[in-house]
């Protein structure tokens, strides 16, 4: 099927039907939208081509440490070769193979990062409404194939491009694609050709948003065969710039890689000045000890487990059903402090139900809950009866929802507040008859601006005269009527009645209640107009004046009742120091009387409204937003001002939408919140986070995972550091203490180590991997919601973390000196074994004590004892880590490879209770820091 993408603007309908080989009523069928896919592809742009595999593993070896390593290959090869090349050069063997292994293990880890993210990217999908087969439908957008017809509405972002068809008051936002600031309107109809692709009124385009209206667009483009497609191809790979998080671990890295280079030289010089070094082997030892030292000082594999954590972070979230869009954003929602909360749907359950119908004659009750249709509407009179029956038929007939019935389960497509009149009307019986006696001709789009809708349809009973259903805010409806129905007569509507109708809004809105008032205005042909009829579209400027003297029906009073899980989220959230701030469309009352039931407001409290907002000054803004917690009857640029104004006195806000005059309030939140369920396609893509359950609670889990995955991350790098900084210690300390420890008098080797490069190597390998992973993973060890919000730029180290760091490097470096002086003849305590038992106690003493310190690291203030068995991949890493070490000290290959001996299991006792030292002294320091924070009156938990 040939392309008609350049020309669709200018041919005629019927032109554009015949070339895409659909109908504009029906749609395509499946199995042609299948075969189309399959020929044509996914409606997708095209992506740089995945790096292969052979590359990525190629990448593990292009590091300045791993090259380190290569160079203590030759230099160990060249000296077995000047030697003789006797027996199997051992050095290199090993080095090689701990190369190879660090890339497996760094190949893996990106690998699962990469995995993580590409299933979170699937899960933030976007869908689009297409019509086939007759039927509406929702797919995938990846599935839109040319020839489909789109159904468009407010909130939706148009996923391929193509020609209207029909139009109701479209406007659509180009920017992203002309750099036009203001909407466009669109319509049917033909264009001579040659326009500017912001002059195209009759086309829609890939990645714009609709921002008032609705539409059936047929689609002349997908994929690269879209104006998107075309800048795409024009566009230059950039490069995602790294996060905060990201640069301070890189800081680190590169103030490690300096500090240790400098201990290596120093230690190579100490050991040169300090030992009689004139044979070439005695020079390839000091070299491969100094490259062995600087690369088991700096945790290479770093960058790699940061990535692993946030994105196993990240998939914990979604299984919660926080769907968190990129990586760096978990970074801020561990520093939150303030989340605006929408109230329908978020703080509720988002199931509108219609329970009281008030009219001239009373006020009539309706039963059952949900959207099931159950219950019966209970009215006390006729002419009440035939007053709800307006109001429930008209409130139905200026609406775009539907419900349906699915295998059982009753579901809406579309508004739940709609929705409540549909499912209230069907409990009266009213369906059939409605659908039959009225047909839409006309439709002027509820906006958050005229806070109504308005829908003009033929009355089949009465010959087809045309009527005006209006649906809105009740005060707002009242401002245009002039008469009311009472019983099956219409009066007028003078001020007492008109008092009585406010003041049945406000007992409502008491109630809790959302209030929506219905009013109708008969019209005739000439007042529509036949353009009207033809187009069902009605003008902006004649909705206004059709939209008067309308006669006021009645005022239905519905409730969504809050979450049973958003008391308790709320109470969480202002325990973890966050505030909590409900903004809302809805009525006053009814946003006070919720956000009182679940804590967010005091008793006595008032909510702000919209209107006193735009009477204030910068300082009265500054002081609404620091001080009130209920924002009700707001306009989306109301909200965009609060989270501004929160944002002006340094906090942090997470902010809630669903509509698509949300997305600017969402893009300057520090965290928009897109809801999932109720939230529009360009929502989703201007917030951060999307909730797949719209449920405040998961915000607060979402908050919650994000401090544990930041105090994670602080775990494994006090882990990783401070066990490094026991390795450089030790073998600095060693060769300056060689004389007291005894290590000079057990050699008659010029060089006397207390630890062999192979074996240094060794525990890099085993300490610095699978433990340091487990914790990136650690369950939550302190009460994260017992402190308050971590400041935005509080370093991830401080000097805190600094001081422990080295303190329990120190200890461990202390604990294994002394393990060799322990079994060494000489030295500060007499021994008897020879000098490779003793260097092989050492060595396993300061493994043993690095696993000693995965527990440590878990908190730094929490005994190690709390919750000890709670990390199964901890355990299971600590296990593999002694397991490795047995097998080390007496498996035969792997003694020659690393220069162990076996120890017998009083070796093994006094190792074991050397390397515990670290345990003991690290819970000293917990204790002392414990009680320094009860004397400052702040939260422990760290």
């Amino acid at each position: 099927m040939a392309t008609i993408q350049g020309t669709a603007s200018t041919l005629e309908l019927p032109d554009v039907v015949a070339q895409l080989g659909t109908d504009p009523e029906r749609g395509l069928g499946a199995a042609e939208a299948a075969r189309r896919l399959a020929a044509e592809g996914a409606n997708e742009l095209q992506v740089a081509p995945p790096v292969p595999t052979w590359r990525k593993i190629l990448a593990q070896f292009q590091d300045p440490l791993i090259y380190l390593l290569l160079v203590a290959v030759v230099i160990a090869t060249l000296a077995w070769v000047v030697e003789g090349a006797q027996g199997l050069p051992t050095d290199s063997i090993v080095i090689t193979l701990i190369v190879i292994a660090n890339a497996i293990l760094g190949y893996s880890q990106e690998a699962r990062a990469e995995q993580a993210v590409a299933a979170l990217q699937r899960m933030t999908e976007s869908s689009a409404t297409v019509v086939r087969d007759g039927e509406t439908q929702v797919v995938p957008a990846a599935e839109i194939v040319r020839g489909d017809v789109l159904l468009l509405a407010e909130g939706d972002s148009v996923g391929a491009d193509g020609r209207v068809v029909e139009a109701n008051a479209l406007r659509v936002a180009e920017a992203s694609l002309t750099g036009e600031s203001t909407a466009v309107a669109k319509s049917p109809g033909v264009l001579a050709g040659g326009e500017a692709l912001g002059d195209r009124t009759n086309m829609v385009f890939r990645g714009t948003a609709i921002t008032q209206g609705t539409a059936r667009v047929m689609v002349t483009g997908t994929a690269m065969d879209t104006e998107m497609g075309a800048i795409a191809t024009m566009l230059e790979q950039t490069q995602r710039e790294p996060t905060p998080l990201e640069r301070e671990i890189a800081l680190i890295g590169k103030m490690l890689g300096g500090i240790v280079i400098v201990i290596a030289v120093v230690v190579m010089a100490t050991v040169w000045v300090i030992s009689d070094v004139d044979t070439l082997d005695d020079a390839v030892t000091v070299l491969l000890l100094g490259v062995s030292l600087a690369v088991a000082a700096v945790p290479e594999g770093l960058p790699a487990i940061l990535s692993v954590v946030l994105s196993i972070g990240v998939q914990r979230m979604a299984q919660r059903n926080a769907i968190v869009k990129n990586l760096s954003s978990v970074e801020t929602l561990g520093s939150a402090s303030v989340i605006c909360s929408d109230k329908t749907g978020t703080l509720t359950n988002n199931e509108m139900t219609l329970q009281v119908v008030l009219t001239a004659s009373g006020e009539a009750a309706v039963t059952g809950v949900g959207y099931a249709p159950k219950g019966q509407v209970i009215a006390v009179s006729v002419p009440q009866r035939a007053e709800d029956i307006v109001v429930l038929s008209g409130g139905s007939l200026a609406s775009n929802s539907e419900l349906r019935q699915t295998d059982g389960e009753w579901q809406i497509l579309g508004d739940p507040t709609e929705a409540a009149f549909l499912v209230a009307e069907r409990k009266m019986g009213l369906t059939e008859r409605r659908t039959a006696r009225f047909s839409r001709v006309g439709e002027a789009p509820f906006t958050s601006e005229r806070k109504r809708m308005s829908t003009v349809h033929l009355d089949h009973e009465h010959d087809d005269q045309p009527v005006l259903i209006s649906k809105g805010a009740p005060d707002v409806l009242l401002q245009r009527c002039t008469s009311i129905r009472v019983g099956l007569e219409t009066r007028p509507l003078d001020d007492a009645s008109r008092s009585d109708i406010l003041t049945g809004v406000e007992g409502l809105s008491g109630r809790a209640m959302r209030t929506m008032g219905v009013a109708y205005r008969p019209l005739t042909v000439e007042q529509v107009g036949a353009e009207v009829i033809a187009s069902g579209r009605v003008p902006a400027e004649l909705a206004e004046e059709l939209e008067d003297e309308l006669t006021y029906v009645g005022t239905v009073g519905m409730i969504d009742p809050p979450r049973e899980s958003a008391a308790e989220a709320v109470r969480q959230a202002q325990r973890a120091g966050i505030r909590v701030i409900m903004i809302t469309g809805d009525h006053p009352a009814t946003a006070l009387r919720i956000a009182q039931d679940l804590g967010i407001a005091a008793p006595g409290e008032a909510a702000l409204t919209g209107p006193e907002l735009d009477t204030m000054d910068e300082a009265g803004w500054a002081a609404a937003a620091a001080e009130v917690n209920v924002f009700a009857r707001v306009a989306p640029e109301h909200k965009l001002r609060i989270v501004d104004a929160l944002q002006d006195t340094g906090q942090i806000v997470a902010m809630t939408g669903d509509g698509v005059n949300d997305a600017p309030a969402l893009k300057s939140a520090d965290i928009g919140v897109a809801m999932g369920i109720t939230g529009t396609e360009v929502t989703k893509e201007a917030g951060s986070m999307i909730l797949a359950d719209d449920n405040f609670a998961t915000i607060v889990a979402a908050v919650r995972q994000g401090r544990v995955i930041f105090d994670n991350i602080k775990k494994f790098l006090r882990y990783l550091l401070s066990s490094n900084m026991g390795e450089v210690l030790t073998v600095f300390l060693g060769v300056v203490l060689a004389g007291v420890i005894g290590l000079t008098a057990a050699s008659q080797d010029a060089i006397v180590l207390p630890l062999l490069a192979t074996q240094i190597l060794w525990i890099n390998l085993v300490t610095d991997s699978t433990p340091a992973l487990a914790l990136g993973v650690d369950p939550e060890t302190d009460d994260v919601m017992a402190r308050r919000p971590r400041v935005v730029g509080e370093r991830v180290i401080d000097a805190r973390m600094w001081g422990g760091i080295v303190a329990v490097g120190a200890v461990m470096a202390a604990a294994t000196l002394l393990t060799i002086d322990i079994f060494l003849p000489g030295g500060l305590i007499e021994g008897s074994d020879s000098l490779e038992v003793a260097r092989t106690a050492g060595f396993t003493t300061l493994v043993l004590a690095q696993l000693y310190n995965v527990f440590n690291s878990r908190s730094q203030t929490t005994s190690a004892f709390r919750k000890l068995l709670s990390n199964r991949w901890l355990l299971a890493a600590v296990a593999f880590g002694v397991a490795s070490q047995v097998a080390v000290v007496h498996v035969p290959f792997l003694q020659e490879a690393f220069g162990t001996q076996p120890l017998d299991l009083g070796h093994w006792l006094v190792c074991a209770a050397m390397a515990s030292t670290v345990l003991w002294f690290d819970e000293g320091l917990k204790f002392v820091e414990r009680r320094l924070d009860t004397r400052r009156g702040v939260s422990s938990a760290r």
